[in-house]
């Protein structure tokens, strides 16, 4: 299953698309009050991430162990100790509401956590490559609505085609951000 996400930032913007199995959705995320970029950083949509994947997958371990649950907390967080450097100390727990005994309770907690995906992609260490940029349409997303947005908000800068090395410069490998 191929998974995706598109963020198109601009002066006073911010939207993101995610993309699931050709599913497209947009997730509100808002622009930084003051200055360039996103208002939630990587580190916490990170964090955001894995207690996402925690509890979306306790409801189909739920359903796969037939274990009832009627609603489930989960808490993620981690230590980034400078700029550059990977996080330390990923932590998180769960709480889950269910009718059913603690051991139940207990076994879907491990297996979920046996199964988290995204737990096991941090776990694996997997590698991420930067590649040369090839525009949202590339990757199955829809750019059309933020292109859209953007000319209705006076920024008017191309998302994807012939013009876009100039606004993905750094992006590209060419320039100083390379």
């Amino acid at each position: 299953m191929q998974i995706s996400a598109y963020i198109r930032n601009s002066p006073g913007g911010h939207e993101v698309q995610l993309r699931t199995a050709g599913a497209i959705q947009r997730l509100a995320v808002s622009a930084k009050a003051s200055g360039p970029g996103s208002a939630a950083n990587g580190g916490e949509l990170l964090m955001a991430a894995l207690a996402t994947c925690y509890c979306n997958d306790l409801y189909r371990e739920a359903a796969r162990l037939g274990i009832p649950i009627s609603g489930c907390e989960v808490v993620a967080s981690a230590q980034f100790n400078g700029v550059g450097l990977g996080a330390e100390s990923v932590v998180y727990s769960a709480r889950v509401d269910s009718s059913a005994p603690r051991e139940q309770v207990d076994l879907l907690l491990v297996e979920t956590d046996r199964r988290a995906e995204v737990h096991n992609t941090l776990r694996a260490g997997c590698a991420v490559q930067r590649v040369a940029w090839r525009g949202p349409r590339a990757e199955g997303i829809d750019a059309s609505a933020i292109a859209d947005a953007a000319t209705r908000d006076g920024t008017n800068q191309p998302t994807d085609g012939p013009h876009a090395s100039s606004v993905t410069r750094g992006a590209t490998g060419e320039g100083p951000h390379a």
